[in-house]
């Protein structure tokens, strides 16, 4: 496989800080060596640019840093459009969850050209599903999958084109654990496919894998987003927004190892990596992990 790794040092959409040194330390970790190893070709594209919050202003306490935002997820969405269009499988690395904006919005933008359906795993312990009439904090790592659906600022949806990037029927969150009130609305308004820790619990991830992917079975391009802080903190504790109770280590590999089998995921982005609050880079190291079972590490 023909990989492009694209980093986005983006901490713009949290109100927390680091997350913009994710990227780096998913390299420092070895992920291009470990790609390599498995027999992929890899190159690695450099970072999207994005300016400090200490260069900015905040104009809206409901769209923090909005222009910016904006400004690198047009940039990302040109640059994975690119990748695709030359064959290329775009593995993005964040930054906070914001910039699946940019991501989202190249893919749809490419499928929309060759009439392809897209759709979207989202793997999260939130649902990221709030708008600025519904956040409570004003940050935009909370939209981003509002955003490509079509909710939200038009400033936000209209990145890389003014229409929707995905269908939410073709959507599946998996680990969610933290909602909000305006998102759990929007789940039940839209008919969005979600698989909580609950269910996760109760019936085990192979089953709840087998269920996402046969709700998605009738896309063409899978595009799977992978928010470490879907995974509990005692794995991955260097996460942007850590929430108790969450996907263990075989889990996650779990979801990976499927994704793999059934060889339809087609492009990937891996988020929320913060390395102040890391322990010697486990999380990155975990990531790094995950990506490689994604992209055919066995056991056997």
């Amino acid at each position: 496989m023909n990989i492009h790794i694209l980093g986005v040092p983006m901490d713009l959409g949290a109100g927390r800080r680091g997350v913009d040194m994710g990227p780096s330390a998913i390299r420092i970790a070895g992920v291009a060596e470990r790609l390599r190893g498995l027999g992929h070709s890899v190159q690695d594209e450099g970072d999207i640019p994005v300016k400090a919050p200490e260069q900015q202003k905040i104009h809206n306490e409901k769209l923090k840093y909005l222009p910016e935002i904006v400004r690198a997820s047009t940039l990302l969405a040109n640059k994975v459009e690119k990748i695709v269009e030359g064959g290329g499988f775009p593995l993005v690395l964040g930054g906070d969850h914001s910039i699946a904006i940019g991501t989202i919005a190249g893919l749809s933008s490419y499928c929309q050209s060759k009439n392809k359906k897209l759709g979207v795993l989202w793997i999260d312990a939130h649902g990221d599903l709030n708008t600025h009439e519904t956040t409570p904090s004003g940050n935009i790592h909370g939209m981003p999958l509002a955003v490509s659906i079509g909710l939200g600022a038009i400033e936000l949806t209209s990145v890389g084109g003014d229409f929707r990037k995905v269908d939410p029927k073709n959507v599946a969150l998996i680990g969610v654990r933290e909602l909000d009130e305006g998102e759990r609305k929007y789940i039940k308004q839209l008919g969005i496919n979600v698989f909580t820790m609950e269910e996760i619990d109760r019936n085990g991830m192979s089953v709840i894998m087998t269920k996402a992917l046969r709700k998605l079975h009738n896309v063409d391009w899978l595009h799977v987003s992978f928010d470490l802080d879907s995974v509990d903190p005692s794995v991955a504790p260097g996460v942007g927004t850590p929430v108790k109770g969450g996907i263990n280590y075989r889990e996650a590999h779990l979801i990976m190892e499927t994704l793999n089998e059934y060889g339809n995921m087609k492009s990937m982005e891996v988020v929320e990596v913060n390395p102040i609050l890391d322990n010697h880079n486990q999380s990155a190291e975990f990531a790094v992990e995950l990506i490689q079972s994604g992209f055919g590490k066995k056991i056997l």
